[in-house]
């Protein structure tokens, strides 16, 4: 019974942790323009919760990679 219910807790819950906080890598973002676009989107609308979060980093970074290849020389 015991065994049961710790599985049940462990399904609930692990519907609570999906894509929202999935954390992206730098490359991913590159990849999906859109993605990022919303990602830099939600850190600008709230940075001061969310600037140091590793998403708001990974697109900051992943921005700046983008503009680099698109400058000459790059």
């Amino acid at each position: 019974m015991r065994h049961l219910l710790l599985g049940i807790v462990t399904l609930t819950l692990s519907g609570c942790f999906g894509e929202r906080d999935r954390i992206y890598t730098v490359d991913e973002l590159m990849a999906d323009k859109s993605l990022l676009a919303k990602i830099k989107s939600e850190c600008r609308d709230n940075p001061g919760a969310l600037r140091q979060t590793p998403n708001c980093q990974n697109a900051e970074a992943a921005d700046w990679k983008l503009w680099l290849q698109l400058t000459p020389g790059g």
